[in-house]
């Protein structure tokens, strides 16, 4: 019950982004954050994703359906197949060099995973390219909105299967 509700109230606030759509139909989401921190000299991640979705998707990967997140159930080599699904599908170039994010670790509130990630040794952010493919292996309607804080600007889009990247460059 609980479930249903976030998402409803995901899709609620999400309305102004998906001009056009239906209610009735069932949206699946994930948000990424990413954070400059120019005097640390790193980017920030948080990534969210439905704890249920990010389940089904391991289950079908690794053919096990008994894998189990934020319950009992959840053992350290689940939650490394997640961590490890996460480092697979969410990639970024930084000033035109592909670098793997540190996985910092997880948390989870009501049915939302919170992944956080950094990228250490940015003194300059001239272009940032971030490709997110989270849960597009399951779900063909799968959208990973992206927000991106800088000293100089925010900026929001949002990704989809049939565009998995976007490309900045900053001054």
């Amino acid at each position: 019950m609980a479930m249903k509700f976030l998402k409803i109230l995901v899709l609620v606030c999400c309305i102004p982004l998906f001009s056009g759509a239906g209610i009735a139909h069932k949206f699946y989401v994930s948000t990424t954050i990413v954070e400059y921190a120019k005097k640390k000299e790193s980017l920030q991640i948080i990534t969210k994703i439905f704890i249920d979705d990010l389940e089904n998707v391991l289950r079908k990967r690794y053919q096990n359906p008994d894998i189990s997140l934020a319950t009992t159930k959840e053992t350290e080599a689940y939650a490394d197949l997640a961590r490890s699904y996460i480092l697979k599908k969410l990639h970024f170039k930084v000033n035109g060099k592909e670098i793997e994010p540190e996985y910092l670790g997880r948390e989870y509130d009501i049915d939302i995973m919170s992944a956080y990630l950094e990228i250490k040794d940015v003194s300059t952010l001239k272009s940032l390219e971030i490709e997110n493919e989270v849960l597009f292996d399951m779900f063909d309607d799968q959208q990973n909105i992206i927000h991106l804080k800088t000293p100089q600007t925010n900026r929001s889009f949002i990704l989809e299967k049939s565009k998995p990247k976007e490309m900045l460059n900053f001054k």
